[in-house]
């Protein structure tokens, strides 16, 4: 039959390339070893409908057949994820056919925006509270020695960041995309600042506003519902963490400028979010972003880093200091799986088969696709432009003077809560962040 010499090519195809530990079983109980003798991977196809999946393996084609349930897939994940890698490459240099990654644009509006955010993260809080760590910081971590544990790497991010933009008692910090809270508790907390988090996730919204209150900070810290279109103000500093993804390419210099004109003179913001390393703003390749804009992120889209430093000069923003942080996001991508599949059992009951696999796929995929280069993670401190700011050291040595982790999100330290009572007893007509506004 057609199909069957066809399917025997493909595999001759890859195996005359390099020997991969991967087992094909068919409906009518043919298999094919694809050169090593003990599988990490078996693909079983029960149905020859499904061979138009495996034929043409684009990240994009496996992972649907995968989610959906056309090809049955038993192994680890990382190695499911490697030789899914391995097919698309081959096939794709085979077929001599370019590879580029995922160029799609979307039309942004505050309601499609915000029923894409709600589809990704209002999953449910039980579901992410299971594979993040203790503080469900959903984000790059940042390893300062390399060997830190989750929980500490994240919260070592957090004040990473807070360091790099020399967050003081009493500033008024914004902060876009707040998710869970994590980083406007450690603000307000360790740092003595005043805080908005603004979020379109129903879920994050309300755990935000409920560790505010038991943390009895809601005298510091204002948790909203809001598109960040909307809000108004004026704040000394701002961070956007994990959210201009998905802001559209296209909107970008826009995004900038709302930032900007938050931005109070001599502020300094922080955008910190992932980037193409296409340089013509694609996505991942071998059809990786096609999969992540149907199941995982609708509307997301990345752009190169190069992209990002030029709409933000059109926003009316300088870059002043520009850190990768890809293979950060590597390993936290698969101390993710890790957790995952850990807890896999417990997943299973909160979800149903279908976003489950969809999970367990991306989260393996993204580790996969960080670790290749494909996307990466770029922190950007930036003030407005055609201005001196006095708010920054010289030099980068005051984002590492002094590093501790600290003791988690507990009492803020001593000096701090003294520097901020004292901002608050001087401006006592503004005790809260709405007030600020």
């Amino acid at each position: 039959m057609f199909w069957e010499r066809r399917l025997e090519s493909w595999v001759d195809g890859i195996r005359s390339e390099s020997a991969l530990p991967l087992r094909l079983q068919l409906w009518n109980g043919r298999e094919f070893d694809f050169g090593q003798p003990d599988p990490e991977v078996t693909i079983r196809v029960p149905h020859a409908s499904a061979l138009s999946y495996l034929l043409k393996p684009t990240l994009s084609n496996l992972g649907q057949a995968y989610v959906e349930g056309r090809l049955e897939v038993e192994g680890r994940v990382n190695s499911m994820i490697r030789i899914a890698g391995a097919l698309a490459d081959k096939t794709i240099k085979n077929a001599r056919r370019p590879t580029p990654g995922f160029h799609r644009r979307f039309r942004h509006t505050r309601r499609r925006d915000a029923d894409a955010i709600q589809y990704h993260y209002d999953v449910s809080n039980e579901f992410y509270q299971a594979w993040l760590d203790p503080n469900m910081v959903y984000s790059c971590a940042y390893f300062e020695d390399g060997d830190e544990d989750l929980a500490t790497a994240q919260l070592k991010k957090i004040d990473h960041i807070l360091d790099k933009i020399q967050v003081q008692p009493g500033d008024r910090l914004l902060d876009i995309g707040c998710g869970w809270g994590a980083l406007v508790i450690r603000a307000a907390q360790r740092y003595g600042a005043r805080c908005v988090g603004v979020t379109l996730s129903k879920n994050q919204f309300a755990l935000a506003r409920e560790r505010v209150a038991k943390l009895g900070l809601e005298d510091r810290i204002e948790i909203r519902l809001q598109d960040y279109r909307d809000v108004a103000g004026s704040f000394q500093r701002i961070t956007s963490v994990g959210m201009f993804e998905h802001v559209g390419v296209g909107n970008l210099a826009a995004y900038f400028r709302k930032i900007h004109s938050l931005l109070a003179d001599g502020g300094v913001a922080m955008n910190h979010g992932i980037t193409s390393t296409d340089a013509n703003d694609g996505g991942t390749a071998y059809g990786g972003g096609e999969f992540i804009d149907r199941y995982v992120f609708p509307q997301g889209e990345l752009a190169h880093i190069g992209t990002v430093l030029k709409a933000m000069q059109q926003g009316g923003l300088e870059a002043l200091d520009v850190e990768n942080l890809r293979r950060h996001y590597a390993r936290t991508c698969a101390l993710w799986v890790e957790n995952f599949e850990a807890r896999s059992a417990e997943l299973r009951q909160m979800v149903d088969p279908r976003r489950y696999r969809i999970w367990r796929v991306y989260l393996a995929g993204c580790a996969w696709a960080f670790a290749q280069d494909w996307i990466s993670l770029n922190q950007v401190v930036c003030i407005k432009s055609g201005q001196q700011s006095d708010a920054l050291p010289w030099s980068r040595r005051h984002i590492y003077a002094g590093r501790s982790a600290g003791t988690g999100f507990g009492q803020p330290l001593p000096a701090v809560a003294a520097a901020a009572a004292t901002a608050s007893t001087q401006d006592a007509a503004d005790t809260s962040c709405a007030s600020a506004e």
